[in-house]
């Protein structure tokens, strides 16, 4: 035979035929979707409808497809062709044809599919959306909707409490009440989804794993649920789990634009940062959430894991202008600008807000905006509620002393919650009940020291003061404003502690105190002492504007009343009497 007869032959017994089904034209039409071929990818997706016929959701891509096309009508036969013919039980065709007629402005049609959907379907998988549409068309018709019994919006203004609840930080609160939802209405998956993201922000990762894996139980393809679990396993590590699942994700073309930034998001912070980057672009191109600094944020971030760093520079110059208060962006432009002179690695934070890391060095210089992002940004207060959970030693010691900063009612669950846990050291538990204790909370608490379960006895205020004189308070002001900064919190709390056991121990024949400076002085004197802390008397005057005579005068009745002096004599003999 001849030689090149006999290499073609051979060649040809290593042709691997292709498979072609439904799968791969699913796939092809995803490759060509990614490319913005929408004409090749509808083809394939025609191909693969002709394979599976029966199967509503090769139909529903097509119609997808098709209105992003802007060809509403031919996806709106679609949809009324899998509610007629395949599938009656598809509620979100309805859904998705009310979206079809609002594009073509045909609001009383949106209306009737709208009711229709929010009337029959008893989930609500796209209430939320639906509830924006709803608004859209009460605004265009002039009129309420006509409503009649919709299945979707029992229990819907407790969950739109909850989710506002989620949305302002306030987990535990809304833990509660998702969880009293869900005893009412238990296949009320919109709840369920929420509220094992609420478990997840507040750290109990198995609890969140556990609520969502209800919710797929019940629904496979709730997409929300499918994102939120990707981004659970990124965060313990679990690779397979989060292989498999991603595989699935990928082939997910969804029609919403909430539900393709959603995606987009999950797809980033997994690390898959080429899907975030045509999810994002997506919603850009055709100007869905183009005004939120925070999508120009997420997509510059998927830019510049690409290597497109000019995109990138372009949507952090693009969220600057749109963000009232520019310092996100400031600070990633300035991360970009390292990027580019091989200094740094392009960021992975597809959150809105600082690095964790950052937000510690800039409140370490100014302390006093701890509090009040805290209260203000709810994403900051999940970060925190998170590290309290899953960071390192230090990392939990900051976030504990930040939080006494709040001393809100869900800093309080928090920390009360983290006294039981047996996985957390104790030193930090001591930390935490300290915590507790400087912001008022004086019931029993129970901790677990050691593996052993205790109940620290309630504290009581002393007898010998039945009130809290405002003038007492000054002093204690002063001391904390002078202080912080420069001691930890526990150092403050035995400051506080100490100025409580002076008044009681002198009360009713208190001092007048008119030199309120003096003793905010002389009580940082003596904790600087107690914690074996370098202090001297011409540092204080410097901080407070004191006399070194004041500062040591107080600081004599401090002693005089406490015998602080003979207490550390007898802890550390080494104890020097000299400022």
């Amino acid at each position: 035979m001849n030689p090149r007869k006999r290499m073609v032959a051979g060649r040809r017994t290593k042709v691997i035929p292709l498979s072609l089904d439904a799968t791969f034209f699913f796939e092809r039409a995803v490759q060509s979707l990614d490319r913005y071929h929408y004409d090749k990818a509808l083809k394939y997706f025609r191909r693969a409808v002709e394979y599976e016929p029966e199967n509503p959701v090769n139909h529903c891509n097509m119609a997808g497809i098709l209105s992003e096309m802007g060809r509403y009508e031919e996806s709106n036969d679609i949809l009324r062709s899998v509610l007629e013919r395949i599938d009656p039980g598809m509620t979100e065709c309805h859904y998705y044809l009310a979206n079809n007629y609002a594009n073509m402005e045909l609001f009383e049609a949106a209306e009737e599919s709208l009711v229709t959907y929010l009337e029959n379907d008893p989930d609500g998988q796209f209430l939320d959306e639906a509830d924006e549409l709803l608004d859209l068309l009460v605004y265009e018709l002039k009129r309420p909707t006509k409503l009649s019994t919709i299945k979707a919006k029992e229990s819907l203004y407790e969950h739109d409490k909850a989710r506002e609840l989620l949305e302002a930080g306030r987990f535990s609160e809304a833990v509660r009440l998702l969880e009293d939802i869900l005893i009412q209405k238990p296949d009320f998956l919109a709840a369920r989804n929420n509220l094992g993201l609420a478990y997840y922000y507040m750290g109990l990762f198995d609890k969140s794993v556990q609520t969502i894996g209800e919710v797929l139980k019940a629904e496979p393809g709730n997409l929300h649920a499918l994102c939120n679990l990707a981004i659970f396993y990124q965060h313990v590590n679990r690779r397979e789990d989060l292989a498999a699942l991603l595989s699935l994700l990928k082939k997910t073309i969804p029609i919403h634009p909430e539900h393709v930034f959603k995606l987009g998001t999950t797809m980033g912070i997994v690390g898959e940062h080429r899907e975030a980057y045509i999810h994002f672009n997506r919603l850009l191109r055709k100007g869905e959430l183009s005004s939120e600094p925070s999508l120009h944020h997420f997509a510059a971030v998927a830019s510049a894991n690409i290597g497109r760093l000019d995109e990138a520079e372009r949507h952090w110059l693009q969220a600057r202008r749109l963000d009232a208060s520019p310092a996100v962006a400031d600070f990633y432009l300035g991360k970009l600008a390292k990027v580019r002179q091989g200094e740094a690695s392009p960021p992975t934070q597809y959150h809105y807000h600082m690095p964790f890391d950052e937000q510690f060095r800039e409140w370490e210089k100014h302390p006093e905006r701890i509090s009040e992002t805290l209260k203000k940004d709810p994403l900051v207060r999940s970060s925190f509620f998170w590290a309290l959970r899953h960071g390192d030693r230090r990392t939990k010691m900051q976030v504990i002393q930040a939080l006494g900063l709040v001393a809100d009612e869900e800093v309080i669950e928090a920390l009360k919650a983290f006294l039981v846990d047996a996985e957390e050291e104790d030193d930090l538990k001591r930390v935490a009940v300290l915590v507790l204790r400087s912001i008022g909370v004086e019931d029993a608490l129970a901790v677990v020291f050691d593996g052993r379960s205790l109940t620290l006895d309630a504290r009581r205020r002393s007898a010998r003061l039945p009130v809290w004189d405002s003038d007492w308070q000054g002093v204690l002001e002063q001391a904390m404003e002078r202080m912080a900064g420069r001691y930890d919190v526990v150092q403050q709390h035995d400051m506080m502690t100490l100025w409580v056991d002076y008044l009681s121990r002198v009360y009713p024949d208190v001092p007048k105190l008119r030199n309120a400076a003096g003793w905010a002085a002389a009580l940082e004197y003596w904790t600087a002492k107690m914690h074996r802390r370098s202090i001297t008397y011409a540092e204080l005057m410097d901080v407070y504007g004191a006399s070194q005579a004041s500062i040591s005068r107080y600081a004599g009745r401090i002693d005089e009343a406490c015998g602080i002096r003979e207490k550390l004599k007898l802890t550390n003999r080494a104890f020097q009497d000299r400022p």
